[in-house]
């Protein structure tokens, strides 16, 4: 069995400048033979109880399933009721189908327009071990530009993993900028050239809007709730990926359905069974996704890495 050992490293800042932010507390670095990378720990994933989420785990199972495989589920709660083969499931009639899903809505006494999900495998789309070396570019990129890394380590491992796909709606990159945002953002996409499919520009792309549209457009739509919240809080940045992905009318739209009374994990679980707008099942899996991404890296790095060094700042 690979033995971890972890290490606490203690950088003093006596005599050096300091950053607008600094994220080293939340940095680990993870070393195999001689492969080092910096990324962010995911630590506050069990200390908050995300990790224990129906559907962060739901998620990490369709991740890591085959694409000939799928699990029935509940759709509101992503409660997994069976995996089969999706030769099996293709294989019945419509009417067997729907009969199987009556059958589970009264096993399990659920109302008879409960949605259930048939969720194929996704393992040929999420590439996490060939991702993993971009991840540390990620964080350093958005270092460089003073915006929070956690989201370009969250953006990576979910948004084309590992490969440079583009989108039915034209998102493109290690990012998956629009074109019209990545303009927006300084990159130039025409018929000659896209820099999209450069990783620094696109880095540079995502980290502008981050900063400049998807942080801002959360306060305002949380300030308008008059709900409390920490930048660096996991809800919160969650909360920003939900406006990156689906856009701030979507989720200021969603968010007023809900009319929540206070923030935190309890508003981001709300908006998973919430639609609004444009606000559908496509966005309300997006943080499910991301923490479900998180879990399968930190579950990779404990398995196969040499050891973990973690980097605190000592005043």
């Amino acid at each position: 069995m690979r033995s971890l050992l972890f290490l606490l490293c203690f950088t003093p800042l006596v005599g050096l400048s300091q950053p607008n932010h600094s994220w080293d507390d939340e940095k680990i670095e993870v070393k195999k033979g001689t492969s080092q990378n910096t990324i962010l720990s995911a630590a506050v994933l069990y200390t908050e109880g995300w990790a224990t989420l129906a559907q962060p785990i739901f998620w990490k199972q369709i991740m890591q399933l085959a694409p000939d495989s799928c699990l029935i589920n509940v759709a509101a709660t992503r409660n997994i009721v069976a995996k089969m083969s999706l030769r099996d499931w293709n294989a019945q009639s419509n009417d067997e189908k729907d009969n199987y899903r009556d059958s589970i809505r009264t096993m399990l006494s659920l109302d008879q327009t409960a949605r259930i999900f048939v969720t194929t495998g996704k393992s040929d789309f999420y590439k996490f071990e060939k991702v993993y070396p971009d991840l540390q570019l990620g964080v350093e990129a958005f270092e460089r530009y003073n915006v929070d890394p956690w989201y370009a380590q969250a953006i990576l491992l979910i948004e084309s993993p590992g490969q440079l796909k583009k989108s039915r709606a034209g998102a493109y990159g290690p990012f998956q900028l629009m074109p019209r945002v990545a303009r927006a953002q300084g990159l130039t996409v025409n018929r000659y050239k896209d820099e999209r499919s450069d990783f620094e520009r696109s880095a540079y792309g995502s980290s502008r809007l981050i900063s400049r549209v998807c942080i801002p457009e959360a306060k305002k739509i949380l300030d308008a709730h008059n709900l409390e919240y920490q930048e660096n809080d996991l809800w919160f940045r969650l909360f920003v990926l939900h406006v990156y992905h689906a856009g701030s009318g979507n989720v200021s739209a969603v968010v007023n359905k809900i009319d929540p009374k206070t923030g935190g994990q309890s508003l981001i679980q709300a908006m998973w069974v919430n639609t609004a707008a444009q606000f559908g099942n496509n966005s309300q899996n997006y943080t499910q996704l991301a923490l479900a991404s998180q879990l399968i890296l930190d579950e990779m790095i404990h398995a196969e890495y040499d050891y973990i060094l973690r980097c605190s700042i000592e005043d």
